[in-house]
């Protein structure tokens, strides 16, 4: 008797074991979706940043040179 309570216990253990993985696999499911979806979302806002910065790089090469005024330490 002692042993089919036993190997109950096992079972039930098992059956617990069992429908812990099934949701550890369905957690893990949505992880990996969410990650590919961050990194898509990271390599876009790399490229977007790129862009910016060939705009702006592009920007300031139109400026004029600027040249500093002598300060009035220099002047004297």
């Amino acid at each position: 008797m002692a042993t089919h309570i036993h190997i109950e216990q096992i079972t039930e253990r098992v059956d617990r074991l069992l429908v812990r993985y099934e949701e550890l696999q369905r957690t893990n499911a949505l992880l990996v979706q969410q990650v590919e979806l961050l990194t898509h979302e990271r390599d876009s806002l790399k490229s977007r940043l790129g862009a910016a910065r060939a705009r702006v790089d592009a920007l300031l090469e139109r400026l004029p040179e600027m040249t500093v005024p002598a300060s009035p330490k220099d002047r004297a």
